[in-house]
């Protein structure tokens, strides 16, 4: 059986009328007057529940509220984004379903620019001008396809990889129909499990007979999971010089070369997928990040600026945009100019505690460049009090640790060396495999002229940390799972790293397993899996941990909870 095409469209519309006056559809463009032309269209179908969004900001809030069936996007965004990046933000912070078909409105030109390339494809594009017939056969087709892979969304939305690989399974034991997709989601999942060498086979055997670039980029992440790192560099360049339109190699690429401590060469790559996609804010905060750590605080200062400009007056912002500027410029000798987003800073944030602690702790930096302690200590003081009584509070749990690190550095740069510890002791040990925490909380103690103290406190965090973990491990491996569960948790309690809430989760898990389900002990493991999910959802880690949740609380009828925000499409408010 082959995919829907022009002949049976009548047909899947026949099979879809019921479903389609069921479906709530967000409308995204600019201009009125096209919102208004689609909608007319829609309501021919028979939908009737359509929203309209004129802005990315619209979009964000909207998506917030509403679990949409349709999202139909120009291609230019009301900000200088494209729809092909609005989706992007919008799986990245998993605001919308797997299931939700989503559409770029394009012209020609912008059309052959990234249908062959997109990392994150939208499930079709429609080319401007179209007839309402076109946009009733695209629409068929797209939903006819996500009600072929229902179930695998579901299982993939629900963060259950073990259990959408077992339905891709299925799918291609039943037909041929949508081969290469369901290929394309065997190989991701087989990725993301740690499977590298089963994936590596699938990829091959789609590259067999066409080197579509997505099989290539899927080839290359299998080689550097089996940490064949000059390989999958190789690929991924010449994936590039292949594609260079194909941004997701140049971030692939770059990730290989940090892996393999080529940091400029990283920052190079990254540097060049900015320059093709400028208005994408994650690559730029990638390139400052990168350049921070090469010393190339000019192409900092400009990324990071870029960044908090994309996104002045928009929902999309966030304080790091502003104290990563500040941060660079202050390094930089920019100290006006530093004080000039901190006051952007406290303008923009007015009312929020996490706003005007932030700006507290960058007055107290600027006032010490400029060599005004009295001052730097007043703002310092401030900072700190505020900082307690946020202490506990859930707000003060989201708060940047970039930030927290900043504080830790003002009250070095004031001779409160003690509080700078403490805070640093914290960061260190609950980001411990975070290379780029380390590196900054490593040039916090280089600007202030303590770089061996550094040195000193970052070795016994790593001594305290395997003394911790091995305890809890080594009496799981002598059979005593009781224990290990108490020592695990008392770890994860004291030092909420990665490493320490996947841990503790496993344990509780592998007794339950073995003892029966006990509701406490569940809600807790669930927690630090949530946890461990916020700090790095698809690190292997993490994921095996999740595996083991739904194992055991299948076992046991237990409901899973989904992995992130995103409502399923057909859970409607």
């Amino acid at each position: 059986m082959s995919a829907p095409d022009q002949k049976n469209t009548a047909d899947l519309l026949q099979k879809l009328d019921k479903d389609l006056a069921h479906m709530r559809v967000l409308l995204v463009d600019r201009h009125t007057s096209a919102r208004n032309s689609l909608r007319i269209i829609l309501s021919t179908l028979g939908i009737s529940a359509v929203h309209n969004a004129g802005s990315s900001a619209e979009v964000l809030r909207q998506v917030k509220a509403y679990a949409f069936d349709i999202i139909l996007a120009d291609y230019h965004l009301d900000d200088g984004r494209d729809g092909q990046q609005l989706l992007e933000e919008l799986r990245h912070q998993h605001l919308i379903s797997l299931s939700t078909v989503y559409m770029v409105i394009t012209a020609e030109r912008a059309y052959h620019n990234v249908i062959s390339v997109a990392e994150l494809a939208p499930d079709d594009y429609l080319i401007k001008p179209f007839t309402a017939d076109q946009l009733q056969a695209r629409l068929a087709r797209a939903i006819y396809k996500k009600q072929f892979f229902e179930k695998v969304f579901e299982h993939l939305d629900k963060g259950a990889f073990a259990d959408a690989l077992t339905t891709c399974e299925q799918l291609l034991d039943k037909e041929d129909i949508f081969l290469n997709d369901t290929l394309r989601f065997k190989g991701e999942i087989l990725n993301i499990l740690g499977r590298y060498q089963e994936a590596q086979a699938v990829y091959q055997q789609v590259m067999d007979h066409a080197m579509v670039p997505w099989a290539r980029m899927g080839l290359a992440i299998a080689l550097r999971g089996m940490n064949e790192l000059p390989e999958a560099e190789v690929m991924g360049v010449s994936l590039i010089e292949d594609f260079p339109e194909y941004l997701a190699a140049y971030d692939f690429v770059a990730s290989v070369r940090e892996e393999m401590g080529k940091l400029a060469e990283a920052q190079d790559v990254l540097q060049k997928a900015a320059v093709m996609s400028p208005n994408n804010s994650l690559r730029q905060r990638m390139v400052g990040d990168v350049a921070v750590r090469n010393d190339d605080l000019d192409t900092a200062e400009r990324a990071y600026g870029k960044v908090l400009e994309r996104h002045h007056g928009s929902s999309l912002r966030v304080i790091d945009d502003y104290t990563n500027l500040t941060r660079v410029m202050l390094d930089n000798g920019h100290t006006d100019g530093a004080k000039k987003i901190t006051r952007e800073l406290r303008r923009d944030w007015r009312g929020s505690n996490q706003g005007e602690l932030a700006a507290l702790i960058m007055d107290s930096l600027c006032a010490d460049q400029e060599g005004e302690p009295v001052k730097a200590k007043q703002a310092l003081e401030k900072a700190l009090v505020l900082h307690h009584s946020l202490q506990g509070e859930e707000e003060q749990s989201d708060f940047s640790q970039k930030i927290t690190i900043d504080l830790a550095h003002a009250c070095l740069a004031t001779g409160d060396e003690d509080m700078a510890q403490e805070i640093l002791s914290k960061v260190a040990a609950e980001n411990h495999e975070d290379r780029s925490m380390i590196a900054h909380i490593q040039g916090v103690f280089l600007k202030t002229g303590r770089e061996e103290a550094g040195q000193s406190l970052l070795a016994k965090i790593g001594r305290e940390i395997v003394e911790l973990n091995n305890r809890g491990v080594l009496a799981a491996r002598g059979g005593d799972i009781e224990t290990s569960v108490q020592m695990l948790i008392e770890a994860a309690e004291r030092v909420p790293n990665l490493q320490f809430l996947v841990n503790a989760a496993k344990a509780i898990f592998t007794m339950l397993d073995r003892q029966g389900w006990n509701e406490e002990l569940g809600q807790r493991a669930v927690r630090y899996l949530e946890m461990a999910q916020a700090k790095e959802i698809r690190n292997a880690k993490v994921i095996s941990a999740r595996e083991l949740y739904h194992q055991v609380a299948r076992k046991y009828g237990i409901e899973v909870l989904p992995v992130g925000g995103a409502r399923s499409a057909g859970e409607k408010n």
